[in-house]
Order: structure tokens, then sequence, then C-alpha cells
């Protein structure tokens, strides 16, 4: 059974967080994508898993049910140490899929032996530090990404004007938020097919925009520019795990993080897309809970 909680930070800012399983079982913290929602860890809790894990995810700052504000890796880092307090985690894995990836691995940077493992699924990657990334966004979020560290509020703001047409899409009946996911992540189709990912993928991202585009125009400010954290510092055992076709997180972003941080292990499984963290979940959950052990 899920529990939502509202976990109130120094100067009241509010951020909703949830959890999902045995309070006594070994807990991962996940870290939803970009757009998503704390919601994603409800597709988690139903399917097969090996043995009991606790789930703790929260909505970012514009996400969901959290409060707005201003954000960058370490601050969400910070406000994860927050909430696990406040659900009362002391040591977890942290997971982070699509645009959460970066926050995961800021969360092991940051939190140091509080984080036993990490574990990045079809994570970004630092779209500035990789030349050839550059070439692969548009014209406007090419603007966009040229104002980071200059003026962090117009970079979101011209981010935000970029996630426009996904805001429509989001607004749409279920059926046609899954075929413009199809038309995104052909690859993925299987996955989609799943009960819980087909039935819970609409409702997750639904949740993540309800406020609008202000926490996903904020990722990108976090990570599309370099980022201002110190991947040296990710010193726990830590997994990639990437799909080969996947055209929204292509393996060189992988490669990219594995020569970054000392530790890492890359699987790019053939064949598959973005959305490789359902049918692996298992695989995934053991990997991670066993490193917490």
């Amino acid at each position: 059974m899920s529990t939502d909680i509202d976990v109130t930070l120094d100067g009241g800012r509010r951020v909703r967080a949830r959890t999902i399983g045995p309070a006594d079982a070994p807990t991962i913290l996940y870290l939803h994508g970009t757009p998503d929602s704390r919601l994603t860890i409800d597709i988690c809790a139903e399917l097969p898993v090996s043995a009991p894990v606790r789930l703790v995810a929260f909505d970012r700052p514009g996400y969901g049910g959290s409060d707005f504000a201003p954000f960058s890796l370490a601050s969400v880092a910070e406000d994860a140490a927050t909430v696990l307090d406040a659900v009362g985690a002391e040591r977890v894995a942290v997971l982070g899929m699509s645009g959460g990836g970066p926050f995961a691995l800021a969360c092991a940077a940051g939190l140091g032996d509080r984080v036993s493992a990490v574990g990045v699924a079809s994570g970004a990657a630092s779209i500035a530090a990789q030349r050839a990334g550059i070439a692969e966004i548009d014209e406007a979020d090419r603007a966009a990404m040229a104002l980071i560290g200059v003026d962090d509020h117009a970079a979101a703001k011209a981010f935000a004007v970029g996630f426009g047409p996904l805001l429509e899409v989001m607004r749409a009946d279920d059926e046609t938020m899954l075929a413009a996911m199809g038309d995104l992540m052909p690859v993925d189709h299987d996955v989609r097919a799943i009960p819980a990912v087909r039935q819970g993928l609409p409702r997750t991202m639904r949740e993540g925009v309800r406020q609008g585009a202000e926490g996903c125009a904020w990722d990108n400010v976090a990570w599309v520019g370099h980022w201002r954290i110190d991947l040296g510092d990710v010193d726990q055992p830590t997994w990639l795990w990437y799909g080969a076709e996947d055209p929204l997180a292509p393996p060189a972003y992988g490669h990219w993080l594995q020569r970054q941080i000392p530790h890492a292990q890359l699987v790019v499984r053939r064949g598959e897309g973005h959305l490789g963290i359902y049918p692996h979940w298992d695989e995934i959950a053991t990997t991670l809970t066993a490193a917490s052990r």
C-alpha cells in the first residue's frame, strides 16, 4: 500500500514524497524522469520481484505535489536527505530513471555513506560535455543551454517554452498519450503493453506536469549543461543500464558516465529502448538491494 506525505523543509517549502513496501525491507530511493513523478514507483511495485523492497520517491520542485523553487543537482540531493529523514530511511540505494539519473548520482556524491549503491536506468548525461550531443538538440534548446551558468532563470524560461507541445500531449486521453510515446520510443512497444506500465505511465506523467513545465525546465538547467557536482565523488558501487536502441538516452551517455565514475559497471542491452527499467525491474531491484546489505 502506498503512502504520501508532505515534508516541510527550511523556509516552509513542501516536498511530496511517496513510500511503498515493508518498512523493514531494503530501501531504494527512486529519482523520477523528465517529465514524471513520484507515482512511478506504483508501476514498479506491481512488477514481480524476488524479495521484498521498500520504495521511496519524491516530486522535485514544481513537479506533482511539490512546491516550486529553482533547483540544482546538489539541492535535490539535500531535499532527498530531508525526505529520507522524514520516512525513517537511514541507508538506501538510489536509482534514477532518464532525467532522474543525474539526480541519483548527485545523491550518491553528496550523501556519502548514507547511499549504499547507485543505479542509473536510461539516464541523462551532460549534453554540454559531449560535443556530439550538442548537434542533436534543436536550435532553441541550444540557445537555452548557452544561458546556463550565465542566467539560469532565463535558461529555464527558454527551456519551458520547448516543453509546450509535450504538455499538450499530457492533457490528452491515455491512448493519445501512449501513442505519442510510441512515436518517441518505438522499440518499447512490448514494454508499454505490460499492464502495469500501460495503466501507470499516463497517470504518473500527467501528475508530473500538473503544475506546468517549470520542473522540467529546471531539470534541463541542472543537467543539460556542465554538471555542478564531481562524479569522481561517487565511490559507491554503480550500475548504468541502457538500451542499445534508445533514441532519448543513447548508450553514448552511459559510456560518458562510466568514464567519469570510479566504480561504474555499464550494461547495454541489445534491441532495447528507453523503458528497460520495467522488464528488468527484478534484476535492478535485486542488484541494488544486494549491495545494500
